[in-house]
């Protein structure tokens, strides 16, 4: 028998074993995927789809959501389209994820420890930044708005280093695809509260109102980094000896010098003898850009076709709720079955083509049937690209160094949302909605050519490697 095939039997002869008539249902001969999909119900991935809530939450507060308030006001297209760089913190996270990455917090970091501490600041920092930008009046002044929406998006990003990097430490390698998939779904269910239900309160309620519920949902995050343990991971690794003359410096400087060089020059020295990192940075931010460009349009595009902000949350958010759920769900269970490089392409494409169902759209007008399948569509297959991207993202994280350089490379998806996605209402004011959609399409195909180049070049490396 096979089990017995690292087993000493003292009988000189084997005894043969009847064969049971039923055969439980265990890990070994349960369908392939239903064995990939079992791990999403392991606590340490259900922690994470939490997190993730609270990760997207803040998303379309300084976006979507936010263009809805602006373009509901008077603001121009282009003026909505420049707010996009409101996003440049996510780009720019990696300048001070060392700080969050090593810095202890007086009180926070001793009571709760480095990864909770942290979490738990940013996210209050968070909340009263949220009940702040509610308070603004995009009529009056403009200027005002953009600064708290730049405040809210640096107090996100912060939140996301802590987040992202206390998940790459809890999850095994066997648990990435599921949190990659759990981490999409949660994102998403974030900004479907963020999206759906601040048009449903904005349309009965103030905007200030709207902005202090959402602020009050920054809790399910915190809660939840209460609610579980501190990870452990290695620490990183100290300069060692310097044969400089340091020995003659102060005992603080020598400690300040190694404390530097752990947390901010090492995580970089790491990743750069990657070979082919800059190719692997320049992917990262076309990876997802035409998705980018749709999206940063679509609400403007689908008030301009007609639709009121009920419409909209009912059809753009809620009904979208099952194809986000079923997207990332489902693209965390790819990734288990097909691996990091096929998940990336196919679902890659799948989120191009789905961009085509807009073009549909600005054809067929006001019509809510096309406007659902073109949401569905959309979440589903933007849902299972975001989870082979983040799993990609993890898989290039040494476990010594997971918040900066995490942060280093999703601030390079940053760059591409928020610099490069700011040019949209550019080409919104120049284009029509077909033309400008079919636009979305032509920029996603970069990224899917440098992938390709990026498969082909590892599996090279791999079969022949370097002495």
């Amino acid at each position: 028998m096979a089990g017995c095939a690292h087993v000493l039997c003292p009988a000189p002869l084997p005894i043969p074993q009847p064969t049971p008539s039923i055969v439980p249902l265990t890990t070994t001969n349960r369908h392939p995927w239903l064995s990939a999909a079992a791990v999403y119900f392991d606590r340490p991935v259900l922690t994470v789809l939490l997190l993730g809530f609270s990760s997207g939450l803040p998303l379309a507060l300084t976006g979507a959501t936010l263009s809805v308030w602006l373009a509901g006001d008077g603001i121009s297209k282009t003026a909505i389209g420049l707010f996009a760089l409101v996003g440049l913190p996510y780009t720019f996270k990696f300048v001070w994820a060392p700080l969050i990455d090593h810095l202890p917090l007086p009180f926070l970091t001793r009571r709760w420890g480095r990864r909770r501490g942290w979490a738990l600041a940013t996210q209050l920092a968070l909340a009263a930044a949220l009940v702040g930008l509610g308070a603004t009046d995009p009529r009056q002044d403009l200027w005002w708005t953009a600064v708290l929406s730049l405040v809210v998006a640096f107090c996100s990003a912060s939140q996301d280093i802590v987040i992202d990097a206390y998940r790459v430490e809890t999850l095994a390698g066997n648990r990435q695809g599921a949190g990659a998939g759990a981490i999409v779904l949660g994102y998403r269910l974030g900004m479907m509260a963020s999206g759906a239900g601040a048009l449903y309160l904005a349309s009965v309620f103030s905007w200030s109102t709207t902005y202090g519920v959402m602020a009050l949902l920054v809790g399910v995050g915190a809660i939840t980094m209460l609610a579980n343990p501190e990870p452990s991971a290695p620490q990183p690794a100290s300069r060692g000896p310097v044969r400089d003359g340091s020995e003659h410096r102060s005992a603080r400087r020598r400690l300040l010098a190694d404390w530097l060089y752990r947390a901010v020059e090492a995580p970089f020295v790491q990743f750069i003898s990657r070979p082919g990192w800059p190719a692997i940075l320049l992917f990262i931010t076309l990876y997802k850009f035409g998705e980018v460009l749709a999206g940063a349009m679509s609400n403007p595009f689908y008030l301009e076709l007609g639709f009121t902000k009920v419409d909209i949350a009912t059809v753009s958010k809620v009904f979208g709720l099952v194809a986000t759920i079923a997207g990332g769900l489902l693209g965390g269970i790819v990734v288990n079955r097909l691996g990091i490089w096929r998940s990336l392409l196919v679902c890659g494409i799948l989120q191009l083509a789905s961009n085509g169902l807009y073009i549909l759209l600005a054809y067929t007008g006001r019509d809510l049937a096309v406007l659902t399948l073109s949401i569905t569509v959309e979440n589903l297959t933007a849902g299972m690209a975001t989870a082979a991207f983040v799993a990609y993202l993890s898989s290039l994280c040494h476990a010594a160094y997971t918040a900066t350089q995490y942060a280093l490379l999703s601030s390079f998806f940053g760059l591409g949302r928020g610099v490069l996605g700011s040019c949209s209402g550019w080409f919104a004011d120049r284009l029509d909605w077909s033309s400008y959609f079919a636009l979305t399409i032509v920029a996603g195909l970069p990224g899917l050519a440098l992938l390709l180049w990026l498969r082909r070049r590892d599996a090279t490396e791999t079969d022949n490697p370097r002495s």
